[in-house]
């Protein structure tokens, strides 16, 4: 059977063609020469019989053959790379590193970081942040925890941890000494949203069957923390999720009268597909047992 596969040198050089859409870049990230790729490429139109490739002026574009096979190389490339990136730091025996986003990272795991390692003395793990964690993972990232929605990539193991719960908090003192605000209290108070979730609040206000237009003084922040700050300073009602805004709450500086509702969206562990590593094992029983905690 193996030697009805092309080369695997053609099918790197078809690959990188196929995303940069040059046979000139293709040659200088290969370090190769242009009519070493060529004849890679045509080497294996030859053996598959098809055409890959359409010449259009100057540039490329791929013809849907070669859309059909670019599909599955650059799956298997991206994953060998990963795979043989990870293979490299376990035998250096290098920290995993997992990565998440910048508020997740800042307001949920750092402060639980000391539990962490007292439950998890062996593990060697480095964080990373990143706001743009898609998948496949960059190779330097081992697993990564992101808020996303069913249905998961056929090619990622995603272990799923908890339910992504949103809902709207305050300084309490906006309260005015309503310890049971009616909902009529949000048509008084500007809302504050990040650009990335502008739909949380329409989500929560059908949720609970109120329409309440977007007026003149609510505001928009670019970055959730922003938006937390704000809120934090009394400038109006934030729509967050619970994950993020515990210890606010614990400590009292904000409120959450409403409560919360769960999205469509779940708290999953990405990672590649095979068997999880001690480390990964150690690592998700912390995570299940913190977040279990939580309700």
């Amino acid at each position: 059977m193996s030697q009805s596969l092309p080369s695997l040198n053609a099918l790197r050089a078809f690959d990188v063609a196929a995303r940069t859409l040059s046979v000139s870049r293709a040659a200088e990230q290969l370090s190769v020469t242009h009519g070493a790729v060529s004849r890679q490429i045509r080497q294996l139109e030859e053996q598959l019989g098809v055409s890959l490739f359409r010449r259009e002026g100057r540039g490329l574009t791929l013809t849907a053959q070669g859309e059909q096979l670019r599909a599955t190389t650059s799956q298997v490339f991206d994953q060998l790379t990963q795979t043989c990136d990870q293979l490299k730091r376990a035998a250096v025996d290098a920290p995993l590193v997992l990565g998440c986003s910048g508020s997740f990272l800042a307001r949920w795991f750092i402060p639980r970081l000391d539990r962490m390692q007292r439950h998890c003395p062996d593990l060697k793990l480095h964080l990373t942040a990143s706001d743009d964690l898609k998948w496949p993972l960059p190779p330097q990232v081992d697993m990564a925890l992101r808020f996303a929605e069913p249905p998961w990539p056929k090619d990622a193991h995603v272990i799923d941890l908890a339910p992504e719960r949103m809902g709207p908090v305050m300084r309490p003192d906006l309260l005015a000494g309503d310890v049971s605000p009616s909902q009529d209290l949000l048509s008084k108070l500007p809302l504050l949203h990040t650009r990335s979730r502008q739909q949380a609040w329409p989500l929560w206000l059908e949720e609970q069957g109120l329409d309440r237009p977007v007026r003149d003084e609510d505001k928009s922040f670019d970055h959730l923390n922003y938006m937390l700050e704000a809120a934090l300073v009394g400038l109006g009602v934030a729509i967050a999720p619970a994950y993020l805004v515990e210890e606010d709450l614990r400590t009292g500086r904000l409120v959450a009268p409403w409560g919360f509702i769960e999205t469509p969206a779940r708290l999953g562990l990405w990672l590649p597909p095979g068997e999880l590593s001690a480390g990964v094992q150690q690592l998700l029983a912390w995570l299940e047992a913190e977040l279990g905690a939580a309700h």
